[in-house]
């Protein structure tokens, strides 16, 4: 992240220089990070890019854009079993705000609000034990642009695939699915009649959750020891199934009455039936799917529930391709999208 000019200097200097302590950032005063990977160990490196106006509101607090960004990627990295090693950044800040935050007039708007991203990237990245590395710093006439490598190790020949899951499986995720996107839905229109009858902390959860996404990290272990495929349910709980079925090889089964719902998204569901849709295909989750043989179900469930982890089985893999959706009577269930696209 060293900079390419005075300006560039200052700006990464005030701002991010602080919150790179870790002896491999070499002060951000070099071209690159000098990283050691820890003996019988493989990297595991994964990139997510965040754009103002596609992943966050522009007037998202920065503090809450800087955790989702990182913690998309951590989601990425506890899906494959492994535990974090750094991250690198690179942000392009539109081109009125680089300016005025290298000039440092007391209280503007872009100085303040880089300040409470960078101090709050960093206090994320010290929580989760992923020490900012360095990056690149732009100016850019769009919108706020951000991008994070996350760069994570595992034992050698314990990397967790996307591509390993077989017929006769069980298909499980953790936490609860739905309440981002229902979040998401509740910031865009509040006044959907299928909200009316929640409480305020519940509308704080679903909001909550769009918000801060909360990478299973402290799964990682269990992971490693049972599952035979993983990832992160980013886009949509149907659609990211059906690509990690698309990629091994088989096919499956998703039973919706299976899935696991907060409260208030049983809530929401509950006045609104067609919104389950949006529960099983309205994505950022970040919740970890993962396929696991029944003899090793038990074992996994009962890992994850001792570091407070909730564990559920929600379908089984076969060996007929394509994903066949079950809704809460045991019937066929289409869906429109069964995950988000770019394209």
């Amino acid at each position: 992240m060293q900079g390419g000019g005075s300006g560039e200097d200052s700006f990464i200097a005030r701002f991010f220089r602080p919150q790179a302590g870790a002896p491999a950032a070499l002060g951000l005063q070099d071209d690159a990070a000098l990283l050691a990977l820890p003996e019988g160990r493989e990297l595991v490196l994964t990139k997510d890019a965040l754009i103002a106006g596609v992943h966050f509101f522009p007037d998202d607090p920065p503090i809450s854009i800087a955790r989702k960004a990182l913690r998309v990627n951590l989601s990425d990295l506890a899906a494959k079993g492994a535990e974090p090693l750094g991250a690198l950044l690179a942000v392009a800040v539109p081109k009125e705000w680089a300016g005025q935050a290298v000039e440092g007039s007391a209280g503007n708007k872009a100085e303040v609000w880089v300040a409470a991203f960078a101090e709050a990237l960093g206090a994320d990245c010290r929580l989760h034990g992923c020490p900012l590395l360095g990056g690149d710093t732009v100016s850019t006439p769009g919108p706020l642009a951000l991008s994070i490598t996350a760069l994570g190790s595992v034992p050698k020949g314990q990397f967790v695939p996307r591509t390993g899951a077989k017929a006769g499986q069980a298909i499980v995720v953790s936490g609860t699915i739905g309440d981002a996107a229902l979040g998401l839905l509740l910031r865009q229109n509040p006044s959907l009649p299928a909200f009316a009858g929640l409480s305020d902390e519940q509308r704080r959860h679903l909001l909550d959750r769009y918000l801060h996404p909360q990478p299973r990290l402290a799964l990682a272990p269990a992971l490693r020891a049972h599952a035979v495929a993983a990832m992160d349910v980013s886009d949509g709980l149907a659609g990211d199934l059906a690509k990690m079925l698309s990629a091994s090889g088989c096919g499956g089964r998703l039973e919706a009455g299976r899935v696991p719902l907060s409260s208030a998204a049983a809530a929401v569901v509950q006045a609104e039936p067609d919104l389950l849709r949006t529960v099983l295909g309205g994505g950022d989750d970040y919740e970890i799917l993962a396929t696991v043989s029944h003899d090793k179900l038990p074992q996994l469930i009962s890992d994850a529930a001792d570091i407070g982890i909730g564990l559920y089985m929600v379908g089984e893999t076969h060996i007929a391709a394509g994903l066949d959706i079950q809704d809460r009577h045991g019937q066929p269930m289409e869906l429109d999208s069964g995950s988000f696209s770019h394209f």
